[in-house]
């Protein structure tokens, strides 16, 4: 059997409050297969963000290990773990956080030169990926000029520029109308699938989270199915 792309081994994360510490994570864990696309679902304050931020090796934590490949990320220097975020992991916001003085080709186009891709090639690859999400008229607009919902599929195109083998997703389409809501996220579905991905995708929307493989939840700072 194949290692899980990503693991968390009884991670815990503290914060201080006041006085004392608040545990917004303690004993949690989780497996995540290739092709497998997972729900979070928890309350606003519940630890969903802390929980993509440990998965996503952007904090560390401060106890337990967070697993990627098979590799636990716990002794690795800050450029190790950056490299792995770079070429191993996918990251989509509630706001779209797109570069706003360059265009959409050319903020899908800047993690891959960053990653060492050439310009050409970045191209290419940038056009193919906003095309799959119906921007191909739109490649050369700056984000300004660009629907809400245009922005988070431009985003989407950026998290998946470097071929990641793991997505993660805070609240994708949280920022959107119902309607370009369900239709940004059945395209960010079917990208992750065609790619067959490993995804965690922190919603709010049950429904949202019933069109995936499984749902998970946070009760008393661990991870339970939902």
């Amino acid at each position: 059997m194949s290692e899980p792309v990503l693991e968390l081994r009884a991670v815990a994360r503290r914060f201080r409050s006041g006085d004392g510490e608040l545990a917004v994570l303690a004993n949690a864990s989780l497996q995540l297969a290739a092709g497998e696309i997972v729900a979070l679902v928890a309350p606003s304050g519940a630890g969903k963000s802390t929980l993509l931020h440990l998965a996503g090796l952007l904090e560390r934590p401060d106890d337990g290990a967070v697993l990627i490949d098979g590799v636990d990320t716990g002794g690795l220097s800050d450029a190790a773990r950056t490299a792995i975020r770079r070429d191993r992991i996918g990251f989509v916001y509630q706001f779209h956080h797109l570069l706003g003085e360059f265009s959409a080709v050319e903020n899908v186009m800047l993690p891959q030169m960053i990653a060492g891709v050439g310009r050409a090639a970045a191209r290419t690859r940038a056009r193919m990926l906003l095309t799959r999400f119906g921007l191909a008229a739109r490649l050369e607009h700056l984000p300004g000029r660009l629907s809400g919902g245009e922005q988070q599929r431009v985003a989407i195109a950026r998290a998946l520029a470097n071929q990641p083998g793991l997505l993660l997703a805070d609240e994708p389409t949280g920022n959107l109308d119902e309607a370009t809501a369900s239709i940004v996220f059945e395209e960010l579905l079917g990208a992750v699938r065609a790619q067959g991905l490993a995804a965690l995708i922190a919603t709010h929307n049950p429904q949202l989270a019933a069109r995936m493989d499984r749902v998970l939840t946070l009760q008393d700072a661990k991870v339970v199915p939902g």
